[in-house]
């Protein structure tokens, strides 16, 4: 059920006290609601992750967005046990493992010449990057 109609509902039968808290939650809803860019990043190696996030950063700044982050979400491990040996040798094992990094990036109210300019941005190999509206 939308917020709008759960609103109104309640509106319409509470009092003058709580009419008031719920204009003010509508108020923040309408806030929330405004348009933004989510960014994600994933790559193996920290450094280059952080310099693209650096770039992205840069390019929405010079547009006149409002940034947020970059945050670091958790390292994602993934972990492979192998066996050293093919037949015999059972105890005998070697381990690797796969760290992925991970960044999210916030731009409020963007415009379409952000839009433009992150489409024609050159990121290193190995960053992987998802736009979300």
């Amino acid at each position: 059920m939308p917020v709008k109609k759960v609103i109104k509902s309640r509106l319409s039968r509470g009092s003058s006290s709580e009419t008031g808290k719920i204009e003010k939650a509508e108020e923040k809803v309408a806030e929330e609601a405004k348009p933004r860019l989510r960014i994600k990043l994933q790559a193996y190696d920290h450094k280059i992750i952080d310099n693209s996030a650096r770039q992205i950063i840069d390019i929405a700044t010079r547009y006149g967005a409002d940034v947020i982050g970059p945050i670091p979400l958790p390292t994602e491990i993934l972990k492979f046990t192998v066996d050293r040996s093919s037949f015999i040798h059972k105890d005998a094992r070697e381990q690797f493992e796969m760290r992925v990094h991970k960044r999210i990036i916030d731009i409020l109210n963007p415009n379409p010449d952000i839009l433009e300019a992150l489409r024609d941005i050159n990121l290193p190999s190995g960053v992987d990057i998802a736009v979300k509206i």
